[in-house]
């Protein structure tokens, strides 16, 4: 996997270069991927406004950042995703907010379909799910950890309207979409600390 990271890495990009390379593709009628259509060019720009408006208003929890404040180790946090994926315009905000809070996380964003061998192999149930973030020490490019697509909480909420009415409609995307905003980015926090106190914790076992 060590190769398919490092040719992801080089084509790399920091949340306002993704943020400016989707924006810069829907204004030439494009959407980011294999397909093009008219659904992914609107769910894009739905996208677009989520994201602004979380850039302004979202925020990390007290417990977040005492947290983030300990994480004295470089890790690079590479995410997997597309412009029109709605659960990455929820997820890479909060994202952002907590690798701003620590120079030692370098956040990193790639387009899924550029970088299938590397989605191949962390796929989710077999499926391509995005986003996806790996955890990757910066020295050697071994993946420590990994998270994604959603919160567990929006698993379970896609999970129990699926087993419900039989399939996921546009009335389940919309309310999964009042989940994550009643929610405000703190689950996603929570899952994300939780599993760098794994890769900390892996790792001072791994030294002595």
């Amino acid at each position: 996997m060590k190769n398919e990271i490092q040719s992801a890495l080089a084509k790399a990009y920091s949340y306002e270069a993704y943020r400016a390379s989707v924006k810069t593709q829907f204004l030439a009628g494009r959407v980011t991927g294999n397909e093009q259509s008219e659904a992914f060019l609107h769910y894009t720009e739905l996208n677009e406004s989520r994201m602004n408006r979380l850039d302004k208003t979202s925020s990390l929890t007290p417990d977040t950042i005492s947290a983030i404040e300990q994480w004295d180790v470089k890790y690079i946090w590479l995410v997997l995703t597309e412009g029109w994926c709605a659960d990455g315009a929820q997820v890479l905000p909060v994202l952002h907010k907590m690798a701003q809070a620590n120079s030692s996380i370098d956040l990193k964003l790639v387009f899924r379909d550029e970088n299938d061998p590397l989605m191949q192999q962390v796929l989710s149930n077999g499926a391509k799910a995005m986003p996806k973030l790996l955890i990757i020490d910066p020295e050697n490019f071994t993946l420590l950890g990994q998270w994604g697509p959603r919160p567990k909480g929006a698993v379970e909420f896609i999970a129990n309207y699926k087993k419900e009415h039989g399939l996921v409609d546009e009335t389940a995307k919309a309310n999964l979409q009042l989940w994550y905003f009643r929610d405000k980015g703190v689950e996603i926090q929570q899952e994300i600390v939780a599993l760098m106190h794994q890769v900390l914790s892996t790792s001072l076992h791994n030294q002595q």
